[in-house]
């Protein structure tokens, strides 16, 4: 095989041959439609890494027929983007001048803006990948005169086809014949979380340590496995993948889904991310369950403790059992959504001076109307409890907790309505 990486020597010549991304790239797509006009519009490419936005854009580049400039944001100074905006102009550039700039996001937002005035008289036009969220990475001015592009991790079945043309052409440039044990195949695919790039960076690396037989080499599914080990686990903590996993766990457990909470959990504890289980873990248990089952709070903050206090790898075990506590548990969020009103009301500067009967104990002065604090001690009274007043006069009609439908939460509104019934007739 060649001494170049796979990954590059065989990158996609043209847009059919890039497996996946069909919500962009099928004939019949907007974005497919418009470059295949030929009239290139400014465009950011967002996504994880290996999912062809660099490929994409080259092909782009590279057909469009204006004068290219590539520039990567990881090495690019303020220099290589005076040196492409001194082309403007230029007769090489009579027909256009494209600058692909790939990890945008590492650049700063004055080189950012360096480039926002060709782009926007048309002196330039401007292809970006990142795989970053470009709303929080790419200058506002800059990224208002582009359109932006989301590029998808790819399916197993899309890194499979991806292998297969990757064999094919290494068969006819190179001569060598290649060829995979049964499951082998899959398991690669399967192995590269979605990257086109580690699948091919894992069959390189395969085929370099399979025995050539009669000029074939057969990839085993036993070195496949140690190939692919890990690396099907996409996680960066201060990425959108860290917060897209976070996100999915909580609303698992809040939608009742135990099999698809444990899995995002195992994401989490295989990355290292414990803490981060842990916090959303306890947050869960209040939010999403509280009142309807109250006991639940403290028994997840024993198992959390539990798991600090182990560590992993025998921590996944107390908080997979209480993962699916939750998860089975009855669901209430009066809580919050109480909690909720109430801090709004606050916001908007709804106070109002504390009832005289509930502030600490002092004396009035002499402008008060009526002495005397006049506080009723609830457990002097029958069933330990007085009808008083306890908002402040702003605040009377305010009502922010509402009881929720769950057994508990109705037992409770029928125990004080009984109560308060009896006292007030």
């Amino acid at each position: 095989m060649s001494t170049n990486p796979l990954a590059d020597r065989l990158r996609p010549r043209n847009l059919d041959e890039v497996v996946g991304q069909q919500h962009l790239l099928a004939k019949d797509k907007v974005f497919r439609r418009a470059i295949d006009s030929g009239d290139i519009p400014n465009m950011v490419f967002y996504g994880p890494s290996g999912v062809g936005k660099t490929t994409v854009a080259r092909i782009i580049a590279e057909n469009s027929g204006m004068q290219l400039h590539k520039l990567n944001g990881t090495s690019a100074g303020t220099a290589d983007i005076r040196e492409v905006i001194s082309s403007v102009g230029t007769f090489g550039s009579q027909n256009g001048l494209l600058l692909y700039l790939d990890e945008i996001q590492y650049l700063n937002k004055k080189q950012q803006q360096s480039l926002l005035e060709f782009i926007e008289d048309g002196s330039i036009t401007l292809i970006a990948s990142t795989t970053e969220n470009p709303y929080f990475y790419i200058y506002s001015a800059l990224l208002s005169r582009c359109t932006v592009f989301e590029f998808k991790a790819l399916h197993v079945e899309d890194v499979t086809e991806g292998i297969k043309n990757a064999v094919d052409r290494v068969e006819k440039e190179d001569g060598l014949k290649i060829e995979f044990e049964k499951g082998a195949l899959h398991k690669l695919a399967q192995g590269s979380g979605g990257d086109m790039r580690k699948a091919l960076n894992g069959l390189e690396f395969a085929a370099s340590a399979a025995k050539e037989v009669k000029g074939k080499k057969k990839i085993m599914l036993a070195d496949v496995e140690q190939v692919a080990q890990r690396s099907s686990l996409r996680y960066d903590r201060a990425g959108d993948e860290h917060y897209d996993i976070l996100s999915a766990y909580q609303k698992s457990m809040r939608g009742s889904d135990p099999d698809a909470a444990l899995h995002y959990l195992a994401r989490l504890l295989e990355a290292g991310d414990m803490p981060s289980a842990c916090r959303r873990l306890v947050v869960c248990a209040a939010e999403d369950v509280g009142l309807a089952y109250p006991q639940i709070i403290p028994i997840v903050k024993s198992a959390v403790d539990m798991a600090l206090q182990v560590g992993l790898p025998e921590a996944s075990i107390p908080l997979a059992d209480a993962v699916i506590l939750v998860c089975l548990a009855p669901k209430s969020n009066t809580g919050s959504e109480a909690i909720g009103e109430a801090m709004g009301d606050i916001k908007r500067g709804k106070l109002g001076p504390i009832p005289r009967n509930l502030q600490n104990k002092h004396f009035d002065g002499a402008d008060a109307e009526v002495k005397g604090q006049y506080y009723d001690y609830p457990h002097v009274f029958p069933d330990r409890w007085v009808d008083q007043q306890y908002l402040p006069d702003a605040l009377l009609e305010a009502k922010y907790y509402h009881f929720g439908e769950n057994k508990t939460e109705q037992a409770f509104k029928e125990y004080w309505e009984k109560i308060k019934k009896r006292k007030l007739d």
